[in-house]
């Protein structure tokens, strides 16, 4: 599979002259004035036996990538080339009809895919055994929930042996238990040369199913690569935009003016770093009277969550005095355990009591690895057998 610069426009239309237009546009074989660019300039690869996640918000331009790969619509510009027998699942009860039960849409989507009746025949108890839905594949589609449609139409699409098997948040909608099948199904699939383009908003489905994935933003190619580093990007990315506003903090002139202790300086040994190497911080602290301020260090995750926090007063250690207003620390994390991903690293100067915090001076950090656990760190551990050790 390849698309080259691929790009689709939809007509947008406001007002009954606007429609009138557009016709008008479509009959002299010109294209629509006022568009939305749904998609615009993607280009990827997809060689047999690959898996691509795709990812991106609401509106990004995803299930249309799909379609177009589909053969549902047409792309406005660009190249595609699809080889080889595709099996979609897109959209809920999408070929199915509504009043015909659901072993009566078996019959008709075998047949619509070219199945003769005896390949129907021979398909049928396994896609009922798969879809698992009961008494209910007699009923009509639409009396079928969300989750059942999803049953029905996957069963259909995997039984019919895709080659290149696509699909928009299937494992969104059913049960715990169905997703389970649909993941042994899709790996099963894989191991056996299949091909597969997933769009799903869980990132830890684009991690275990798909080597690749592509994010697009606005229509566009934001980001294209490996899995893990993809989806580390969207989420960091999602992190920094839920995350709270910050607080600004005290400006150094102003701090020093209201006799205000403040971070004047705060360097960091390295703003990218593997998981598991150290991280050194150093700095200095002005101090309005003389005394000896507080430092206090903190690591947060890119969307606010505390992960540690440490202060200086806590390990009773003394701030180096550079002189009469100018304190100087310095910090070392050895093998830091932190997964990977973006956080911040913020210093506070707080009075000698360690009471009142004055300012916040951050610092960005990237840990970069890659691993498919789950939390904030890595905590070391061991499997064993169960037996008492």
């Amino acid at each position: 599979m390849r698309l080259a610069n691929v790009g689709k426009d939809y007509a947008k239309v406001d007002t009954r002259g606007g429609r009138l237009r557009l016709v008008y546009d479509l009959l002299r074989k010109r294209g629509a004035a006022n568009v939305f660019r749904a998609l615009d300039d993607v280009s990827l690869t997809l060689s047999r036996g690959e898996s691509l996640g795709v990812i991106g918000e609401n509106g990004a331009g995803k299930s249309t990538l799909l379609k177009i790969v589909a053969g549902v619509i047409e792309p406005t510009r660009g190249h595609v080339a699809v080889n080889g027998r595709v099996g979609a699942l897109l959209e809920l009860g999408a070929g199915f009809h509504p009043e015909y039960s659901g072993l009566a849409n078996i019959e008709l989507a075998a047949a619509l895919l070219g199945l003769s009746p005896r390949e129907i025949a021979a398909k049928r108890d396994e896609i009922i055994a798969f879809a698992d839905i009961g008494d209910h594949i007699r009923d009509p589609i639409k009396q079928y929930s969300s989750g059942m449609v999803v049953r029905l139409g996957f069963a259909v699409a995997t039984a019919l042996a895709p080659e290149i098997l696509i699909t928009d948040e299937v494992l969104a909608v059913g049960d715990e238990s169905f997703q389970k099948r649909c993941i042994a199904w899709m790996e099963r699939f894989l191991d056996g040369g299949g091909t597969l383009l997933l769009c799903s908003h869980s990132m830890y489905h684009i991690q275990k199913l798909c080597r690749q994935a592509v994010w697009l933003k606005d229509g566009r190619i934001e980001l294209q690569g490996a899995a893990e580093d993809v989806t580390r990007a969207y989420l960091t990315y999602h992190e920094e935009k839920a995350a709270a506003a910050k607080s600004a903090g005290m400006p150094l002139a102003h701090a020093m003016a209201n006799g205000a202790y403040a971070i004047r300086s705060l360097e960091t040994s390295a703003a990218d770093i593997t998981q598991g190497d150290d991280l050194s911080l150093s700095g200095d602290v002005y101090s309005p009277d003389g005394r000896e301020p507080v430092v206090v260090i903190g690591i947060v995750r890119a969307d606010g969550t505390p992960v540690f926090g440490v202060a200086s007063d806590m390990d009773c250690v003394a701030i180096r005095r550079g002189d009469e207003h100018r304190f100087e620390f310095g910090l070392t994390f050895p093998a830091l355990p932190l997964q990977p991903g973006k956080y911040w690293i913020k210093a506070h100067a707080a009075d000698p009591e360690g009471l009142r915090v004055f300012d916040d001076v951050e610092r960005p950090l990237i840990v970069r690895g890659r691993t498919r656990e789950l939390g904030l760190v890595h905590l070391a551990h061991r499997w064993h057998d169960g037996v008492d050790r």
